[in-house]
C-alpha cells in the first residue's frame, strides 16, 4: 500500500500565495469596473412634429441620483409619456451597452417639457434619449448645437422617422448647426399642387395636378444634414 504524501511547507506557502494574488486580482477586476456619474444633470434639444404639422424643439433633461436601478419620469404631458416608455428602456439598455456602466446603483430620472408640443413621436426620439443617457451616465455635456432625430432598437441602430423636414427647420429656428438624421433622410421626397389655369370665352378654367418634389433638406433649411445609422456613429458629433 503506498504511503500517503503529506504536504511539505514549501507547498502550503506556495498555495496560500497563488490564493492572496488571486484574490487581490480579484478585488483589483472589480475596482476598475466603470461606474456611473451620480447627481449629474443632462439638457438636450430635442425636435418634434405638433399636431397641426409644425416643427418643434423642445427639452430633454436626463439625471443620475444615488439609487437602485429604477427609471423615473417627470413629464408634463402623460399621454405623451405613455408613447415614450418603450423608447426610454431601449435607450437605458443601448446606453449601458455601449458605456459599459451599469445603472444598478443610480436612478434615472427623465424630463421633458412639453408644455408647448401637441404631439411629440415618442419611437423618434429614441436617438436622442440614447444620447442623452450615455452622457449622464459618463458625466459629460453633449455640444449644445448638435440635434438627431431617429428611433433606436437594441443592436444601436437608428431607425426612419417623419417629418424630418419640419424638424430640421426647428432645429434651425434655434442655432442647431449639425442635424443628424436616419439613413436615406437628408433628401425627402413628396408631392406638391400645380394649378394651371386657361381662359376661354370670358372664362377662366383651372386644373390642379400635383407633382413630386425632391427636397435636399440640408440645401432647403441651410444646415449641415448628416446621415448615421447607429448610435455609435452619432458619438463623435456629440462628444468629439
Amino acid at each position: 500500500m503506498p504511503k500517503k504524501q503529506l504536504l511539505r511547507p514549501i507547498d502550503i506557502l506556495l498555495i496560500l500565495v497563488i490564493g492572496l494574488l488571486a484574490g487581490a486580482l480579484a478585488g483589483l477586476t472589480f475596482h476598475t469596473e466603470r461606474q456611473p456619474s451620480v447627481g449629474y444633470t443632462v439638457t438636450m434639444a430635442v425636435p418634434a412634429v405638433d399636431s397641426h404639422g409644425h416643427g418643434v424643439a423642445t427639452s430633454l433633461v436626463v439625471e443620475t441620483r444615488k439609487g437602485s436601478g429604477k427609471t423615473l419620469a417627470d413629464i408634463d404631458v402623460l399621454l405623451f409619456w405613455v408613447d415614450t416608455q418603450q423608447s426610454i428602456q431601449t435607450a437605458k439598455t443601448v446606453a449601458e451597452q455601449i458605456t459599459g456602466i451599469s445603472t444598478n446603483s443610480i436612478d434615472l430620472i427623465y424630463s421633458i417639457d412639453a408644455r408647448n408640443v401637441s404631439l411629440v413621436g415618442g419611437p423618434s426620439a429614441g436617438a436622442a434619449l440614447t444620447i442623452a443617457t450615455i452622457a449622464a451616465l459618463e458625466g459629460k455635456q453633449p455640444k449644445s448645437d448638435v440635434m438627431i432625430t431617429g428611433t433606436i432598437d437594441e443592436n444601436n441602430t437608428v431607425g426612419p422617422v417623419g417629418g424630418v423636414l419640419e424638424k430640421a427647420r426647428a432645429a434651425k429656428a434655434v442655432g442647431i448647426r449639425v442635424f443628424l438624421v436616419p439613413p436615406g433622410e437628408s433628401v425627402e421626397t413628396f408631392t406638391e399642387p400645380v394649378e394651371n389655369c386657361t381662359k376661354e370665352t370670358g372664362y377662366v378654367y383651372c386644373e390642379k395636378t400635383y407633382q413630386r418634389k425632391t427636397v435636399n433638406i440640408g440645401e432647403d433649411v441651410g444646415l449641415e444634414v448628416k446621415e448615421i445609422s447607429s448610435i455609435s456613429e452619432a458619438l463623435p458629433f456629440f462628444f468629439s
